[in-house]
């Protein structure tokens, strides 16, 4: 057995099934759950309804108001004000949000940093069914812009630190908040960057929980598997571009700026980056194997067994999901050429996104860009400087795996927890070498909760379930070595 099987058959071993203690739940609906010790739900309510009900959208919202209401209940729960730091960028007065720590006895260990953004999708009330700044509960839901995407983990943190201080718990390790704006790319200060640039020390951490992976319900509301998100990919713009001298376009000649960027991204597309596979998303796939039917569960365990199955490749390629788990993309987004109806173009340009997988190089993917292009007509550009302080997949030690194992296998016994790789981008973006993890407890069935789309909820058992499990789980971690 090779060493790069052998890390991942440990993984899979370590983090693939949960304990089986605990009571086996009613999940046959959405509904509530009994709430535990320490548990004043109603509170939680009305806090996570403050925060649903100020509006953080960039056009017409305020990160910086929402921050000041969290503010307020943790100062009324007991935290001083240097523990409770509010901030905001200059110039950006909205766009503010807040660090608050809760102090630990070894006040040279690194904190543990919970971290959620405040800021919110776009939402036009005339568009939806309900108000989408009014938190409305119907049929086992909570619907509001937020109520998922990221209120929900935002709200359960807040909470949290509120229920620590009542029953004046002193971790080992000091826990921090940091409640960030702008994540969504609505024009707003990306808050969790400004941190960074600004006040490294507010969010400076041994590791970081961050959201980026709930859990699976399947058609019965049954849990199927419970995610945590190690990694990310690296997001990067290539701007793709020719020129030319123009004419009239009476007289067409043989070359012409936009159909030599068209076939130059032709090209492109017909040569997809090849599978490479980490740590993660073997087990990631290792994982999903049982779970899925026939062909696909099939390629799952082939391509784990050989990364280099073509066969294999194909058959999850399908997926757009697994073909981004597998490899590198890169993709045109938006296309501009031209000037007036009646010239030949003098300028054709395409931008190109790619989602590079953790460990790349973004200087490797524009020459393999390049490559497949295949024309020197057609430059490859960086739309923006590289990042150089991207962190490559965190560990899923069991330091991070067995609190989660303690925690969920009470509450869903039997339920597989499954490493995943975010395709997309979070906020761990700015953490750099820190490791960032996406834990939330928070179960939905596939596309059930309409993030970022019309009538965004969650079901309100798997809020409060995802409210209990984080509570549990952090401080696990809190007191953790």
């Amino acid at each position: 057995m090779n060493g790069t099987m052998h890390r991942i058959l440990v993984l899979a071993a370590a983090v693939l099934t949960l304990a089986s203690c605990g009571t086996t739940q009613n999940h046959s609906a959405p509904a509530t759950t009994t709430p535990s010790d320490n548990d004043d739900r109603s509170a939680f309510r009305d806090l996570y309804r403050e925060l649903i009900e100020t509006n953080t959208t960039a056009s017409q919202g305020s990160c910086t108001e929402a921050a000041q209401k969290m503010a307020d209940r943790l100062k009324a729960a007991g935290y001083a004000d240097k523990d409770v730091v509010l901030f905001s960028p200059p110039d950006h007065p909205k766009d503010g949000g807040l660090v608050a720590t809760l102090a630990g006895a070894e006040p040279a260990a690194k904190p543990i940093l919970l971290l959620a953004h405040i800021d919110v999708v776009e939402a036009k009330r005339e568009d939806w069914k309900r108000d989408p700044f009014t938190l409305v509960e119907e049929n086992g839901y909570f619907y509001a812009r937020g109520a998922e995407d990221d209120k929900a983990m935002a709200a359960i943190f807040v909470d949290n630190l509120i229920r620590y201080r009542a029953e004046n718990f002193v971790p080992k390790r000091p826990i921090r908040l940091a409640l960030t704006c702008g994540e969504e790319g609505g024009g707003q200060v990306n808050g969790a960057e400004w941190l960074q640039q600004n006040r490294p020390e507010l969010v400076d951490a041994e590791f970081v929980i961050n959201e980026g992976a709930g859990g699976d319900l399947d058609e019965e509301n049954k849990p199927v598997l419970l995610e945590i998100q190690a990694g990310q990919k690296i997001y990067q713009d290539f701007t793709l571009e020719v020129t030319d001298e123009g004419g009239h376009s009476s007289q067409p000649r043989p070359f012409n700026a936009i159909n030599a960027l068209g076939a130059g991204l032709n090209r492109l597309a017909a040569a997809p980056f090849p599978v490479q596979l980490n740590d993660v998303t073997q087990a990631y796939f290792t994982a999903q194997a049982p779970l899925q039917p026939g062909e696909v569960g099939q390629a799952m365990s082939a391509i784990v067994a050989n990364p280099h199955d073509q066969a294999a490749a194909a058959v999850l390629s399908r997926n757009p999901l697994y073909n981004a788990t597998l490899r590198t993309t890169c993709v045109p987004t938006k296309i501009e050429g031209g000037h007036a109806n009646n010239a030949l173009p003098q300028r054709a340009t395409a931008n190109v996104n790619c989602r590079i997988l953790p460990g790349g190089s973004a200087g490797a993917v524009q020459e393999a860009i390049i490559k497949a292009v295949d024309d020197p007509k057609v430059s490859v550009t960086p739309a923006k400087a590289f990042r150089t302080d991207v962190a490559s997949v965190p560990p899923l030690s069991p330091r991070i795996v067995d609190p989660i194992k303690a925690v969920a296998g009470s509450m869903w016994p039997g339920v597989p927890l499954v490493p995943t790789m975010s395709t997309g981008a979070t906020d761990a973006i700015y953490f750099g070498k820190t490791p960032v993890y996406g834990l939330s407890g928070i179960f939905a069935q596939p596309g059930e909760t309409h993030a970022h789309g019309l009538d965004e909820r969650i079901q309100v058992k798997s809020l409060y379930d995802g409210r209990a499990f984080l509570y549990q789980v952090v401080k696990l971690y809190a007191n953790g070595a």
